[in-house]
């Protein structure tokens, strides 16, 4: 018997000074939820947040999207060397867990296209029933990170870091994530697939 798709909360949030003070138009969040909206069938209800990089602010941020509800939380911004570039230390702060492996995937994924990607300080956190992800400041690399990258054939060559988020969660005591394998296939021991 099949049971329907938990609804779930995600909070997205885009970390930029410029972006934040309308100096530009920030395209972090449009690209984080055009593609979890494509990845995910669960109904899903978006808490967006654009701010500056100050630490303070991010770590609170996080904490409020946490407290309300939100099973996953992505950031966008602020993850390189620059001095203003906070997030991962606002991150870690409000942390119970560190998940290094998320961060070491996206890396690896965006060695194969630029040498910088070594400058990227992405992270992965969890903080009481939510997995908190810094994703890259640009929408083809926060798309190519989660997704992963695929040959002319269409056939995974390097899974993103997506396909582990939905049994992350579970893991953790979250809704059950359910997304269409054409995007990004989610990856779950047989006991843990539930028929939905």
């Amino acid at each position: 018997m099949s049971t329907p798709c938990d609804a779930i909360k995600v909070g997205i949030v885009s970390v930029s000074d410029r972006a934040s003070a309308g100096i530009y138009e920030d395209k972090g969040l449009p690209a984080l939820k055009d593609w979890l909206t494509r990845a995910l069938r669960n109904p899903v209800t978006f808490e967006e947040r654009l701010i500056p990089d100050e630490q303070a602010g991010i770590s609170a941020t996080l904490i409020e999207l946490v407290d309300a509800g939100c099973c996953l939380v992505l950031t966008t911004g602020g993850t390189g060397p620059a001095l203003r570039d906070v997030t991962p230390e606002a991150t870690r702060a409000v942390a119970h867990k560190e998940m290094p492996g998320f961060g070491e995937q996206m890396r690896q994924i965006s060695l194969k296209f630029v040498p910088t990607a070594i400058l990227s300080r992405q992270i992965a956190v969890i903080r009481d029933q939510s997995l908190i992800l810094n994703l890259p400041g640009q929408p083809k690399a926060i798309a190519e990170t989660l997704e992963g990258l695929r040959n002319e054939a269409g056939e995974s060559v390097m899974p993103g870091i997506f396909a582990a988020v939905p049994y992350c969660i579970d893991l953790i005591g979250g809704p059950y994530l359910e997304t269409d394998p054409l995007v990004c296939k989610a990856f779950r021991p047989k006991h843990a697939i539930r028929a939905v």
